[in-house]
């Protein structure tokens, strides 16, 4: 039985959701975020805002700047969470196993649905889940279809917006070939550069390479390899939940004032220990982010072997981070506070804030 494996991504989610629940904002530039008199970055933006430059995490002040004709809304994410739970909903319905990635992607496991990977076939099943999520839920979504995981994440990239697109074994190769190297799952920004250096800038130049990659990439060359060559032997995870929950906050001026520091951290130790609670999970990793006001953002974490799930807990080791990393040893632009490695709670000690 061959692989078939479709990835989901809902365009412009935010945005499209603030557009569809509110039809006046058809066709123009909505930005979701914080509003251009504050600081604060873009959520997400529209793809009439996005023909302007504006992007995700873009400071707000920049993206009404280049787009003075924008629309800002602050985020609703408890509308977005609702959202994208009704959307998870709607692919259980085909019969695959479901792996959500965030609140507006997801993997969708349908290889049971077919004896060999027929495009037309598969792209036909794409046709009607787009249908389904359009009447049903009024969004747009864009759907990419391949053998595995890393094929359909690239089909999905490559048929934005609103689209549908199939990538078969038999021209996976040829079709890789002339990406960029960052359109490998895996490869951010870092590892880009470290290739660009070497002269590899597309994943052409990836198959070709007969040098030691293992020199440029490290224990990840192995991986890179079979990835370049559009093989992906990663299996879905089922068990359907988003990995992770955070909160951020950018302060109004950059300050390293403990009177703001403190309450902000608590604030979002709370809104973190809410949602576990609505969610009835723990969390075995607290993670702190930090932006200095250069813009340089660091990101540091901590893992306990007892998951927390109360606002003390999570407070105390997320202060426990700043401490031992020293990451307040000048004023921060934002402070942010999350939680991963989330698993069902347990019995714990409660500490008071």
């Amino acid at each position: 039985m061959p692989r078939v494996i479709f990835h989901l991504d809902m365009d412009a989610f935010y945005a499209s959701v603030e557009q569809r629940d509110n039809p006046s904002l058809w066709g123009r530039p909505v930005i979701v975020g914080s509003p251009p008199d504050k600081r604060g970055v873009v959520s997400a933006a529209s793809y009439e805002a996005r023909k302007f430059g504006v992007r995700s995490a873009m400071p707000s002040r920049t993206a009404h700047r280049i787009c003075p004709a924008g629309v800002f809304i602050r985020p609703r994410m408890d509308a977005y969470r609702t959202e994208s739970h009704a959307i998870m909903g709607l692919l259980t319905k085909f019969g695959g196993a479901v792996e959500q990635v965030s609140v507006d992607e997801a993997y969708l496991d349908m290889s049971h649905r077919f004896a060999a990977f027929d495009p037309e076939a598969v792209m036909a099943l794409g046709r009607e889940i787009k249908g389904l999520i359009r009447s049903e839920r009024r969004l747009p979504a864009s759907i990419g279809i391949g053998g595995n995981k890393l094929l359909a994440k690239i089909a999905s990239d490559h048929g934005k917006p609103d689209g549908l697109f199939c990538i078969t074994e038999e021209e996976k190769v040829a079709f890789l070939r002339p990406l960029q190297t960052s359109a490998i799952h895996g490869v951010g920004k870092v590892t880009a550069e470290a290739l660009a250096k070497a002269g590899l800038l597309t994943i052409g130049d990836l198959q070709d390479y007969r040098g030691e990659l293992r020199a440029l990439v490290g224990s990840y060359a192995p991986i890179l390899r079979r990835y370049a060559m559009g093989e992906d032997d990663r299996a879905l995870e089922y068990d359907g939940e988003v990995k992770s929950v955070s909160a951020e906050e950018t302060f109004e001026r950059d300050t390293d004032d403990r009177r703001v520091l403190v309450p902000a951290l608590k604030d979002q130790a709370r809104e973190l220990a809410e949602k576990l609670g609505k969610e009835r999970l723990a969390a075995r990793t607290v993670q702190i982010k930090v932006r200095y006001s250069d813009f340089k953002t660091l990101t540091r974490q901590a893992s306990v072997e007892d998951p927390v799930e109360s606002a003390g807990d999570i407070y105390a080791i997320a202060c426990s981070i700043l401490r031992r990393k020293r990451l307040v040893d000048r004023p921060l632009r934002l402070l942010g506070l999350g939680v991963s490695g989330l698993v069902p709670p347990s019995t714990q000690m409660v500490l008071p804030l």
